[in-house]
């Protein structure tokens, strides 16, 4: 395992003994909201604070992206690294006792995904990567799944929630993929769901208006398990643009041109 990567861990590791020991005691649990539909708990607060610590720790000069805490600019030799960190991937999901959360960390080497690591904190499921390396599930290793038509394709998804202009096209995104695939599931954490299409439980998934830190483990991760990665043209600008697409080559080709339609068609409307 890559010495960074062995650091993620052990990050990933500390802030899980703080998420777990919040999830015994969820109602006297403190809540912001930081804008509609957006929570915040001092849980991943925390938890983020004992992710950077431990990072830092190994790693001073290395920049960090950080959903609770911002941006910090790396320095000297690490000014081409960046941490991107959550804390808690599905907030909603955690104060609610649902159990689809996850620590999602990431590592940029010149803005482009070097290492990954997903961890499902409940189920002890450490999703890991390394460029070049391979994705593994608790060590082992693993593959996207070999679906290759839409109709046998089981698709995550996210639906809107912090912005609605799209609404309108997400819902008919969401019947057009559930009359043409074997099910669409919404589930709530995204990098959980990118995770999940690395290792084969999902074959696909689409969502729009992601944020840096929820996509920038799962992509690695599924392209280093051998599946594709792009934004709503199929292209690269998907952390850019929060817009993004995976699935095996072909569920993903599939998933590309139905969302590209409705792209094109809502821009000459």
């Amino acid at each position: 395992m890559h010495p960074a990567l062995n650091i993620m861990v052990k990050a990933a590791r500390r802030a899980s003994q703080i998420i777990n020991r919040a999830s015994q005691d969820l109602e006297h649990l403190r809540v912001t909201v930081k804008r509609q539909n957006d929570f915040v708990t001092e849980v991943d607060k925390a938890a983020e604070a004992a992710i950077i610590e431990v990072l830092r720790e190994a790693y001073p000069e290395y920049g960090i992206l950080a959903e609770e805490s911002g941006e910090t600019l790396g320095s000297g030799a690490g000014s081409d690294y960046q941490w991107i960190i959550d804390p808690i991937d599905g907030t909603t999901n955690f104060i609610h006792g649902f159990p689809q959360y996850s620590v999602s960390i990431g590592l940029a080497y010149k803005g482009q995904m070097n290492q990954a690591l997903v961890y499902d904190t409940l189920r002890n499921e450490m999703f890991t990567a390394s460029k070049g390396g391979g994705a593994f599930l608790n060590e082992r290793r693993i593959r996207v799944s070999k679906c290759v038509k839409l109709e046998d394709a089981l698709i995550g998804t996210g639906f809107p929630f912090r912005v609605f202009d799209h609404i309108d096209t997400y819902l008919k995104l969401f019947k057009e993929f559930t009359e043409k695939s074997a099910g669409v599931r919404r589930a709530g954490s995204a990098a959980l769901d990118l995770a999940y299409v690395a290792c084969g439980r999902l074959d696909g998934f689409w969502e729009f208006g992601l944020a840096p830190w929820d996509m920038a483990a799962g992509n690695l991760l599924i392209s280093e398990a051998g599946g594709l990665v792009g934004d709503l043209t199929g292209g690269e600008d998907y952390m850019k643009t929060g817009n993004l697409i995976a699935g095996t080559p072909k569920v993903f080709s599939q998933i590309v041109q139905i969302v590209d339609g409705y792209r094109s068609a809502a821009l000459s409307a």
